[in-house]
């Protein structure tokens, strides 16, 4: 996952959080919180994912 979608991505999330704390959803701002804590993961995983395949043991 490179940069410029890391961060489209989390800001999207946030945007969602935004507009359920606008309609007062907070259904919608958990789980725009949720999305974001999940892309922050896999990005996470990926980037170790790259750092194991060059040879670096995590």
């Amino acid at each position: 996952m490179n940069r410029l979608t890391y961060w489209l991505l989390i800001a999207l999330c946030i945007a969602v959080e935004v507009w359920g704390i606008a309609i007062g959803n907070r259904d919608i701002t958990v789980v725009g919180f949720f999305a974001g804590v999940g892309v922050a993961a896999v990005a996470r995983l990926l980037y170790r994912a790259d750092q194991c395949e060059g040879g670096e043991e995590a």
